[in-house]
C-alpha cells in the first residue's frame, strides 16, 4: 500500500476525483485572486472609516455601519458574478457577445430616457435599494464584443476596414454614456479600444485618429452643452484650483481637502479610525466612494499607500502574463482590455485625489463603494481567470 501511495501521481487529483493538469479547475490564478481579495478587504476598511462619521441630508445620525455593509453584500453578489463568468469558457461569452452588446445599448438609451437623475446626470435604474449602472457594465459586454470582432482576423496589421467596425463599436455605446452625460466612463471605454487595437497592430495614425475623434467629442459635447453644470465645473475647479469663485468653492474644497489628507499622512499615517480629514463630517463629501485612496493616504500614510499600488501592480503584471499564456488571440485580447480597463481607472482615480487630473468620479476598482463598478471588475477578473484556467486546448 506504501508503494502505490509513493507511485501516485501528485495531479492525479484529490480521493476518486481524476483531474488531469488541462482541466480548468486546477489553473485558477491564485496570485491574481489573493492580491484582488486583499484590494477588496483594504476597500471595506476604506469605506468604514470613511462613511461612519458622515451623515446624509437630513439626517441626525450618522451612518455607522450602513455603507460597509452593503459593500459586503455587493461582493458576495460580486464573487457569485467572476465564479459564473470562470465557469463558462470564453469562447461562450464569445458567442453571446453580440446579444449582450445589444442588451447595454438598449439600457444604455433608456437609462438617458427614464434612469434616476443624480447631480444632473442620468446614470442609473433605482430598483428598490439598488442602483445598476448600465454604463458600468458596458466595460464588459463592449469589450467582450470587440475583442471577439478582431480576433476574428489573424494578420499582423489591423486593416483599415476592421479598425473602422471596431471604432463604431466601442463609439455608439460610448457616445450614449457621454449623453449621460459621463465623460469619465466613456474614457474607460475608449482607452481599452486603444489598448486591444494597438496590440492588433493598429497603425500610430489609427491611434492618433481615435484620440482626435476622442477629443473632439469632448470639445462638441462641451459647445453644445451636453455636460451638465456640475460637470463642467469639476473640470474648471481642476484648472483654477485656487480660485475663491462661490460656484466653485465646493469643488475646490474637495479636491484640495482629498490632497491634504494624503499629504498629511506622513510615512505611517495617523492609524484606522484616526484621519482627521477623513473623520470630518464634510471635509471630503461621497469619500468612501469618489475619494478612497484619501483614507488610505491619510490613516495609513505613503506605506499604506505603496502597499495598494503595489497589488495593483500585482493584479497588472499577472493579467499581462496571462496575456501571453493565452491560447488564443480572443483570450489575448480580452486580457489587454482588461489591463486597460485597470490601469487607466487606477491612474485616473489615484491622479484625481491627489490634484494631477480633474475630478471624474470614476471609482477606484475593487476599492471604492458601489455594487455596479464591484461587480463589473470581479467579472473582468473572472473574465481574465477563464482564459487562464483554458490556455491548454
Amino acid at each position: 500500500m506504501a508503494a502505490t501511495f509513493l507511485r501516485r501521481r501528485p495531479d492525479s487529483g484529490l480521493g476518486n476525483i481524476r483531474a488531469s493538469a488541462s482541466a480548468p479547475t486546477r489553473n485558477i490564478d491564485w496570485v491574481l485572486m489573493m492580491a484582488v481579495s486583499a484590494l477588496s478587504v483594504i476597500g471595506l476598511a476604506c469605506i468604514y472609516t470613511a462613511s461612519r462619521t458622515k451623515y446624509g441630508p437630513g439626517a441626525t445620525a450618522p451612518f455607522d455601519f450602513q455603507f460597509v455593509t452593503r459593500q459586503e453584500i455587493f461582493l458576495i453578489g460580486a464573487v457569485i458574478t467572476m465564479v459564473i463568468v470562470m465557469a463558462f469558457d470564453y469562447d461562450w461569452w464569445k458567442d453571446h457577445a453580440r446579444f449582450l452588446y445589444g442588451v447595454t445599448l438598449m439600457l444604455l438609451v433608456l437609462v438617458i430616457l427614464v434612469g434616476a437623475v443624480s447631480g444632473g446626470a442620468a446614470l442609473s435604474f433605482n430598483v428598490g435599494p439598488l442602483k445598476l449602472q448600465p454604463a458600468e457594465f458596458s466595460k464588459y459586454t463592449v469589450l467582450l464584443t470587440v475583442a471577439a470582432y478582431l480576433a476574428e482576423d489573424r494578420s499582423d496589421v489591423l486593416p483599415y476596414h476592421r479598425f473602422i467596425i471596431g471604432l463604431m463599436l466601442v463609439g455608439m455605446p460610448a457616445g450614449l454614456i457621454i449623453l449621460q452625460p459621463d465623460l469619465g466612463t466613456s474614457s474607460v471605454l475608449i482607452v481599452m479600444a486603444m489598448g486591444i487595437m494597438l496590440v492588433a497592430g493598429a497603425k500610430l495614425r489609427y491611434m492618433a485618429l481615435i484620440t482626435f475623434v476622442s477629443v473632439g467629442t469632448v470639445l462638441g459635447a462641451l459647445v453644445t452643452n451636453l455636460l451638465s453644470q456640475y460637470q463642467l465645473r469639476r473640470f474648471t475647479a481642476f484648472f483654477n484650483q485656487d480660485s475663491n469663485d462661490p460656484a466653485l468653492r465646493d469643488y475646490v474644497y474637495q479636491g484640495r481637502n482629498a490632497v491634504r489628507a494624503v499629504a498629511t499622512g506622513g510615512m505611517f499615517g495617523k492609524g484606522w479610525l484616526h484621519g482627521p480629514i477623513t473623520m470630518a463630517r464634510n471635509d471630503i463629501p461621497v469619500q468612501w466612494a469618489d475619494f478612497p485612496f484619501s483614507a488610505v493616504g491619510e490613516e495609513f500614510g505613503l506605506v499604506g499607500a505603496a502597499v495598494v499600488i503595489g497589488l495593483y501592480a500585482v493584479v497588472l503584471l499577472r493579467i499581462w502574463r496571462i496575456s501571453h499564456l493565452s491560447r488564443d488571440l480572443l483570450g489575448t485580447y480580452l486580457c489587454v482590455g482588461v489591463f486597460s480597463i485597470l490601469l487607466w481607472q487606477v491612474f485616473q482615480s489615484i491622479a484625481m485625489t491627489i490634484g494631477i487630473m480633474p475630478i471624474t468620479g470614476l471609482p477606484l476598482p475593487f476599492i471604492s463603494y458601489g455594487g455596479s463598478g464591484l461587480v463589473t471588475f470581479f467579472a473582468l477578473t473572472g473574465l481574465v481567470q477563464n482564459v487562464h484556467m483554458r490556455r491548454y486546448r
